[in-house]
């Protein structure tokens, strides 16, 4: 950035601001009123906008990560997990956020053992998976069909829409973290697969 004679920024990467608030193609594009007070005022602004890039105005920068209110900020070790009463047992379930009975955001993390199933099933909203660790086979359709199903490995990410009907399973431990907005639910293709119904 260039600075003029009384230290104001005149330009920035050769490009003249002043010149930019009073001529477009050729043309005066405000009043000679506003024009006057655009260019009156424009070093003020370019230096008051400098100070606050910089801290200058508002003290020190805020020291980082920001743990401050409105944020939630955990690390893995520091999830509970427990059962979760609508899977296969032997899936693990973690809540990070939300209710996911009401009509809002919810993130959450399943932990899934090696060589489990995750029976043909949909959910009323979409889904949004992404694998932490492991890989998760998955794949779309009414029936479980082992060679129909893509390998998302470790950052590999699936989006569901509502109604349509999914099933997977694993080869080794796996985690993954889905988010979305509730109210959340799970129905299954084939009500027998449903663990909810066995235990009645």
């Amino acid at each position: 950035m260039a600075w003029g004679a009384h230290g104001g920024a005149a330009q920035a990467d050769g490009f003249d601001m002043r010149r930019s608030f009073s001529k477009v193609k050729g043309r005066t594009c405000c009043n000679p009123y506003m024009e006057g007070f655009v260019i009156k005022h424009l070093h003020r602004i370019v230096i008051l906008s400098a100070l606050l890039a910089s801290g200058g105005v508002a003290g020190e920068r805020a020291e980082l990560p920001y743990q401050g209110e409105g944020h939630l900020m955990r690390n893995a070790s520091d999830l509970e997990w427990g059962p979760i009463a609508s899977m296969a047992p032997g899936a693990r379930f973690a809540l990070i956020e939300g209710d996911l009975s009401r009509n809002e955001p919810f993130t959450f993390r399943l932990k899934l053992p090696a060589d489990y199933i995750l029976a043909p099933h949909v959910h009323p909203a979409y889904e949004r998976v992404t694998v932490l660790s492991g890989t998760l086979h998955f794949g779309h359709g009414r029936t479980f069909e082992r060679d129909r199903t893509v390998a998302l490995h470790e950052g590999g990410l699936a989006i569901m829409a509502p109604g349509e009907p999914m099933f997977g399973f694993t080869e080794e431990e796996t985690v993954i973290q889905l988010h979305g907005q509730g109210p959340w639910g799970i129905e299954y293709v084939d009500p027998a697969d449903d663990p909810r119904l066995q235990q009645r």
